[in-house]
């Protein structure tokens, strides 16, 4: 694949949606849609979680579901900055999430998750190492009480995710849009985690049947070596556009085409078919959680971090 020499220049971004992590928390929230049933009742110190898995809706209190999404997020044997970094992050966005629902009438629920990691689920998850582990991400929790990150006195839209390229994303790269804090900070930490950098192979025909569901009017009938032509990257090394049988396709369309763990990608093509090297997980804007614990163990504090990883932004009530 080949790399447009001119690249981008960096901007800034703000984009609602969650992508889903992984990577994002407690398997992926999803904003609820009003349907017009009555909600369970709730304080404004409570959310109302919809469990896709069990499709109940759960009034949970404000520090027992960042608990849970911290647990939920990172290993608990992570450093305890880092713990109280995210929680942090998570008390924000959801705490976004909440109050965008509430400002809706007939919202079901605040938002959606695929599964709501209970204290029976982190018991079955964690066994014997239960009241070790639980102590950890409750300690991050309770550390952190009440606090939030805001822009300008609103909520930020404190988007994570796993690893970066080496550096985080600006918003606007990945999602367009414009938000001063959400934008391109080094993350040097993250080269050294275990699934930085992973392989993906496809033969022609898998690659062809993959992208022709996403980009359907693509022309992939000539020789395999010259479907993929010029890509346009971010700073950080993720594919912004990229052409496939002279169709463009967008980074994130490719990286959902072919399942690969992040959209800093570059590919190649072999007699066996196409060889993708993936560098990162996740969307790569926001904070990134392998950079939070690499900055945790070299000794900053989770207020360093938050400052790192969306600058501009004030810690308070």
């Amino acid at each position: 694949m080949k790399r447009n020499r001119g690249e981008v220049s960096l901007a800034i971004v703000f984009f609602l949606a969650m992508m889903l992590l992984p990577l994002l928390a407690l398997g992926g929230a999803k904003k609820q849609t009003g349907q017009g049933k009555a909600a369970p009742k709730a304080s404004a110190t409570q959310f109302r979680v919809k469990d896709l898995s069990t499709q109940q809706i759960l009034t949970v209190d404000d520090e027992d579901f960042v608990t849970a999404t911290v647990a939920a997020e990172l290993s608990p044997e992570a450093p305890a900055e880092a713990l109280k970094a995210q929680a942090v992050a998570a008390r924000t966005y959801y705490g976004r999430l909440r109050q965008q629902s509430r400002a809706s009438a007939g919202e079901e629920s605040d938002f959606e998750v695929e599964s709501y990691l209970t204290p029976e689920k982190m018991k079955q998850r964690w066994g014997a190492s239960y009241d070790k582990y639980y102590a950890a991400v409750h300690g991050a929790a309770a550390a952190t009480a009440g606090q939030v990150l805001r822009y300008d006195g609103a909520l930020a839209d404190t988007t994570y995710f796993a690893i970066s390229p080496g550096q985080t994303e600006d918003a606007q790269d990945v999602w367009g849009g414009k938000c001063a804090y959400l934008v391109s900070v080094a993350s040097p930490g993250d080269a050294f985690a275990g699934g930085y950098q992973t392989e993906a192979a496809f033969s022609d025909e898998d690659f062809r049947s993959r992208v022709l569901k996403a980009a359907p009017k693509a022309n992939l009938s000539g020789p395999a070596e010259s479907w993929i032509g010029t890509a346009v990257c971010t700073q950080a090394g993720t594919v912004k556009t990229v052409a496939v049988g002279g169709e463009t396709l967008t980074g994130g369309q490719m990286r959902q085409a072919l399942g690969l763990r992040s959209a800093a990608f570059t590919a190649q093509h072999t007699k066996d078919g196409f060889r993708f090297t993936v560098r990162g997980y996740g969307h790569g804007v926001g904070m990134s959680q392998v950079g939070a614990e690499s900055m945790a163990r070299q000794g900053a504090g989770y207020r360093e971090i938050l400052a790192w990883y969306y600058p501009g932004t004030a810690l308070g009530a």
